[in-house]
Parts: structure tokens; C-alpha cells; sequence
């Protein structure tokens, strides 16, 4: 009798990214009043799950980077987690400032998530990406906060010719030496 090996990943039917978005997500949804979670509760969520198995290796990492979208990727670029100022973490929403190399995934596909988890993807939708973000502004810089202003001074005024109408009015002993 021959026996064939199987592949224990391919027997799982989420994903390391999605079942750390499932966790966060249940979480979200349990507690409504609260704004976001510490890895260490959404690490104990996903064993309370118990989408897989066992505890997978890589979902540690998932939660404290590879899903985190206003951080530098290394090397995973999903954008399906928040990471707020107090190191606490809540679901990603469009919109939000992310890493400008963050260009993955923001939701598991549908077609990738066993369907008892269906209802979060649909509660997302619906409920979580129409609540206010709580995301801090993108820090701008000041000097091109300063764009336009004065522009009614100028309206009407051709920049070149202003510029030839002041230079007319030097004389030659304002022009600079030549060498």
C-alpha cells in the first residue's frame, strides 16, 4: 500500500493574513464600543477561533506587521490593520493613511474565506467602513499648506510681464557686474 504525503498548509482553508483579519474583525464585532485591540487579544482570538488546526506560525507576524498598513512593508503589503498611537491595532477602512508601498489586499477575498466567516466580509461593508475614522490626519508640510494663498492679489496679472515691468525700472548700476 502506498501511502501519499499531504501537504498540512494545503488543508487549511483560510489563509495567515485572512484568519488575523476574522479575529480582529469577531473582536470589532463583539465589542462595538471599542475603538481597537492589542496583538495579544487578537492572538487570543484566533485561538479561540481555531480557524486552523493549530496555531500557525506566521499569524504572529501577520498581527504585528505583515497586515499593519501604516507601516513600512517587510515584505508583505496588506492593508487590512490600523495600528493607532497607543500600539493598539483595529481594522483597516478606505481611506486611511497607509504606507505608500502598501498596496495589498485591505479584506480576505470572499472567494478565498470559508464561508462561516461570509458575515464579517458583509458586516464590514455595510457597518465598520461607514463608521468615522478615528485615523489622525496625514501630517502636511506647512509651506505647501501655504499653496494659493494671495492668489486674488495676482488675479488678472500676466507673471511675465509683471516681471518686465520691474525690470525697467532698473538702472544699470542695480544689474549685477558681469565678469
Amino acid at each position: 500500500m502506498v501511502r501519499q504525503a499531504v501537504d498540512p498548509i494545503a488543508s487549511y482553508q483560510i489563509l495567515v493574513a485572512d484568519e488575523a483579519w476574522v479575529a480582529l474583525a469577531f473582536l470589532h464585532q463583539k465589542f462595538p464600543l471599542r475603538q481597537s485591540f492589542s496583538a495579544k487579544e487578537i492572538l487570543g482570538q484566533v485561538r479561540a477561533e481555531h480557524a486552523s488546526p493549530d496555531l500557525r506560525p506566521g499569524v504572529k507576524i501577520h498581527i504585528h506587521q505583515h497586515n499593519i498598513a501604516n507601516t513600512e512593508p517587510n515584505p508583505a503589503r496588506q492593508r487590512m490593520f490600523y495600528r493607532l498611537e497607543d500600539d493598539t491595532l483595529r481594522l483597516y477602512r478606505p481611506g486611511d493613511p497607509a504606507h505608500p508601498l502598501r498596496k495589498g489586499k485591505m479584506v480576505p477575498k470572499r472567494s478565498e474565506l470559508p464561508e462561516k466567516y461570509h458575515y464579517l466580509l458583509d458586516w464590514y461593508e455595510r457597518e465598520y467602513c461607514k463608521q468615522k475614522s478615528a485615523a489622525p490626519p496625514l501630517r502636511e508640510d506647512p509651506i505647501l499648506q501655504m499653496w494659493g494663498l494671495g492668489k486674488e492679489i495676482w488675479k488678472g496679472i500676466d507673471a511675465d510681464e509683471y516681471v518686465r515691468s520691474l525690470r525697467e525700472d532698473w538702472d544699470e548700476s542695480d544689474q549685477p557686474e558681469k565678469k
